[in-house]
């Protein structure tokens, strides 16, 4: 469309060009541009500082003409993107309350004086709040603006004729809007709707930060939560006052599922209202219309949003390409959305353009809707009503996805008259039935749970999901069995699981909410006590079930820590939660690693891999917080470093290992508080380990075994470089040198740590006494092998005679024995590869090599399904072992003689 086609479109912009013959010159000469703000900035500027209300009111109005005339020129003939037309509709609105709340601030002051604050003795200013789109940054071109007055304390003003604060801001507030609203003769500048504010229509037109806050933690109702995600401090400079009260009130700090149906409470009420007024044709709040569009949004951001920081965006286009970001809508959904969305606002606007009316609705007449047609793009009017059916239709297909209401298929039937009453005599023929091959016990379960005092202490809401989700338990514990599992196992552990969250009706809400979680978390449950009970204690990771894209997606440790680093900034500078994030992230991945685990898609020693970085990662940024927090933010990075050991210096970290950790530091002497570093570094040593251990609401990262550090338990909790090579030359212990072999870096300074990694590498590479060597070696065997008797006649896989400590053993033997020749031992490869090596160097027969490579490897695989049942040790049948244990005996005769590894 060309301009002459846009302004006969709009009869509003033929009555502004025929009041002011001017503006089409101008028009013409800046249509190509975005708005120039320079001129009507100046012009507002000079009638704000001046006494003449009625000269602000003209300019603020002649402005409006400007902006309007440009932006639908702009817009009709395909020059203004949608960001562009609600940016400028904005800025208009912004600059119109900012000039209208300084002068009349002004105006009024010199009769009453500044108002002062009670309490803090500072003078007052009026604190106008933006609400919905204005909030949002995203006007409609003939948009209303909802606002809410707030000031920050009581008190009184300073001037002769004193009055209070509030009938102070009441008069400044009544003089604002109609500076505003009121229509004169060069018209008006928007109209203003302030029922948003506490009370609405009863309550006072303005109110201090204290009322507000008071109000929406005693009143505040859900759609108020969803009204007030979109406030924006426009005035008063409070927007940072205004967030702390804000904030709490919408976003929770847990994954808020109950949001979904206090949203769909609203939506109801829409539409009940909507069947009155018949809202067919109305593109905002229609079925499928815009409004669907930013509930989808708003639900995802309210659900989310206390634990995503990110999220907490007030445009709806911004907020939706968060979400996008972070898949929690797929792709495609997001963009489809994003289309409509915009189609959609073009199409109200165009609505708009017309009269200059605040209106969405679409034209009954034909040729009305024909004009509006053309102005949207389309010759005929069959393809236009042809796209906005297809539009509305899919916002409709995503609305109900997001935010429908699931039907629930075990309503009415056998399995929930089980629940409603175990004692039917069917009931136990009923779960028969259903494949529990123990009934009977699954009754007294039922008849426990409904007597218990938990469950008759429910409140209503709580108690109603509870009831609506035990039959479904039911069902996806019998149906779980098709994959294997023991339909009663799984069900009680479901059991255990949501009596666990009863009180908390947020994760009732989100079981509900989700129907197919339901499966998948019953199958993770029948597969695993060990799983079982760590979802059972981080129920929060209910929420990694939703997406099986992101679930199962491959690991990728970079994204780990850019994931990260993104969560705790998200946390500010507060302590608290950022060792939470820390928790959050670690349990969250964790749990991804469990599930592909159970799945069969991870073997124990990728699994390994990806368990031992995660804790590389996790490490690496609690340290950097930890000295931010003790240095700030922008202090140079310590001279400090972590060294792990053990199973993470190996790369075998399990589901629940403790974290060996060195901590070393290195000093140049001549720096100017070189004396103070020592200690220094000890109490970041200390607030890490703090921060690893430490249980919070998020529960805990890890438990910390610092003892092989210099000296163990009774050396300093850190040592300089020095010092590590000193004691490590002089008076290491050989058993200290084994657990060298399994070192390596882990986090901190690079250069300190490749200087452990060359120490490492000459200690290990350090030609030893075979014999004395082969003494040290099995003394220390012996002495583990006391530490841990078993009494049974079951084998256990780590610790009894031909298990894997033996293997581990042997490989440190071989590595110190060896590597003076062979250098290439000394690298950290694992005991899996490390003794290949030894094979292929032929220190020890290939093919006996291979088999007990392949025994360690076995043992691994079975004792980390032992630990997945939750059992304490792994202690199995000997029998399917035997072979594998005579491989190692037959390891241990080759390098240590008669020596027997149980005797050792």
């Amino acid at each position: 469309m060309d301009l002459e086609g846009a302004l006969a479109f709009s009869r509003y912009a033929q009555r502004a060009l025929a009041a002011d013959a001017a503006l089409r010159p101008w028009l013409e000469e800046c249509l190509e541009a975005p708005f120039d703000w320079a001129r009507d900035d100046a012009a507002i500027a000079s009638a704000t500082a001046g006494s003449d209300a009625d000269g602000l009111g003209a300019a603020l109005r002649r402005c409006r003409r400007r902006v309007m005339l440009h932006t639908l020129a702009r817009d009709l003939t395909g020059r203004a993107p949608l960001a562009e037309v609600c940016g400028a509709v904005t800025r208009l609105a912004e600059s119109a309350i900012v000039a209208a709340t300084d002068f009349h601030h002004r105006a009024l002051a010199s009769d009453t004086g500044e108002p002062i604050g009670a309490e803090s003795g500072a003078p007052q200013r009026l604190c106008v709040v933006g609400m919905g789109k204005l909030g949002g940054g995203e006007l409609n071109v003939s948009s209303d603006v909802d606002l809410v007055f707030l000031y920050p304390e009581e008190g009184e003003t300073a001037g002769p004729k004193r009055i209070s604060n509030r009938e102070f801001f009441e008069r400044l507030g009544r003089r604002v809007i109609a500076a505003l609203h009121e229509v004169t003769a060069h018209g008006f500048v928007f109209r203003v709707d302030m029922r948003l504010r506490p009370y609405g229509d009863s309550g006072p037109l303005a109110v201090p930060f204290g009322a507000l806050e008071q109000y929406l933690l005693t009143q505040g109702r859900a759609w108020e939560r969803y009204a007030w995600l979109k406030a924006r401090a426009l005035t008063g400079g409070d927007g940072e006052a205004l967030a702390a009260v804000v904030e709490p009130f919408v976003f929770r700090k847990y994954l808020d599922y109950d949001a979904y149906a206090g949203l769909r409470g609203v939506h109801r009420q829409i539409r009940a209202e909507g069947a009155r007024r018949d809202y067919a044709r109305n593109v905002k709040l229609g079925e499928g219309g815009i409004r669907e569009i930013e509930f989808v949004v708003q639900a995802i951001q309210i659900v989310r949003g206390g634990r995503e920081g990110a999220l907490r965006l007030r445009g709806t286009l911004p907020a939706l390409a968060a979400i996008q970001a972070r898949a929690l809508l797929p792709g495609p959904v997001c963009e489809r959305l994003r289309d409509a969305y915009g189609w959609l606002r073009g199409v109200e606007h165009r609505l708009q353009y017309r009269d200059d009316q605040q209106t969405q609705e679409l034209p009954g007449d034909d040729a009305e809707r024909a004009e509006l047609a053309r102005a949207c793009g389309h010759a005929e009017l069959g393809a236009f009503d042809a796209q906005m059916a297809a539009t509305r239709a899919e916002v409709v297909e995503h609305f109900t996805v997001v935010l429908g209401e699931a039907p629930d298929e075990t309503a009415g039937t056998p399995l929930a008259a089980a629940w409603e009453d175990p004692d039917l005599p069917a009931s136990a023929a009923t779960l028969a039935a259903a494949g529990y091959a123990a009934p009977a016990d699954v009754v007294a379960r039922l008849r426990a749970t409904r007597s218990g005092s938990r469950y008759l202490q429910l409140p209503a809401l709580s108690r109603e999901r509870f009831d609506a989700l035990v039959p479904r338990l039911l069902d996806a514990a019998a149906r779980a069995a098709a994959d294997g599992r023991d339909p009663g196992a799984t069900f009680n552990r479901l059991m255990d699981l949501l009596e666990a969250v009863n009180r908390r009706s947020a994760y009732l809400a989100l079981l509900i909410e989700h129907p197919p979680l339901l499966p998948r978390l019953a199958n993770l449950m029948g597969a695993s006590a060990w799983a079982a009970a760590y979802l059972t204690r981080h129920p929060i990771l209910l929420d990694e079930l939703l997406d099986a894209r992101l679930l199962f997606a491959e690991p990728d440790w970079d994204a780990w820590r850019r994931e990260l680093d993104e969560q705790l900034a998200a946390a500010g500078d507060d302590p608290e939660r950022q060792m939470d994030a820390l928790r959050h992230f670690q349990h969250a991945q964790l749990f991804r690693l469990l599930v592909q685990d159970l799945a069969g898609h991870l073997t124990v020693e990728r699994l390994a891999d990806h368990v031992s970085a995660l804790a590389d990662v996790v490490i690496a940024a609690a340290l950097r917080q930890c000295w931010a927090h003790m240095r700030g933010r922008d202090a140079p990075a310590p001279r400090f470093a972590v060294a792990g050991y053990g199973k993470l210096g190996g790369k075998e970290l399990g589901y629940a290992s403790d974290l060996d950790l060195v901590f070393l530091y290195d000093v140049d002497e001549d720096e100017p508080d070189a004396d103070a570093m020592p200690e220094r570094y000890a109490r970041l040593a200390q607030r890490l380990v703090t921060w690893l251990t430490s249980t919070t609401g998020a529960g805990q990262l890890y438990d910390t075994d610092l003892r092989l550090r210099p000296d163990g338990a009774a050396g300093l909790l850190v040592s300089s470089l020095r010092a590590f090579r000193r004691y490590q030359h002089e008076k290491a212990w050989t058993w200290e040198h084994q657990a060298l072999t399994r070192a390596r870096f882990v986090a901190g300074d690079a250069a300190i740590g490749a200087a452990f990694e060359a120490e490492r590498d000459a200690i290990l590479r350090i030609a030893r006494d075979p014999a004395k060597l082969a003494g040290d070696v099995l003394e220390m065997r012996r002495r583990m092998s006391e530490g841990h008797p078993n009494p049974t006649s079951s084998f256990d896989l780590k610790h009894d005679e031909g298990g894997m400590v033996d293997i581990e053993f042997a490989v440190q033997y071989l590595v110190l024995a060896h590597a003076h020749e062979h250098p290439g031992l000394t690298r950290n490869a694992g005991n899996i590869a490390l003794v290949t090596m030894a094979g292929d160097l032929g220190l020890v027969p290939a093919k006996l090599a291979d088999e007990v490579a392949d025994a360690y490897r076995a043992y691994r695989r079975q004792q980390h399904a032992v630990r997945l049942t939750g059992a304490g040790s792994a202690r199995v049948d000997p029998g399917p072992h035997e072979a594998r244990r005579a491989s190692v005996r037959a390891l241990w005769r080759h390098l240590f003689g008669g020596a027997r590894a149980s005797a050792a």
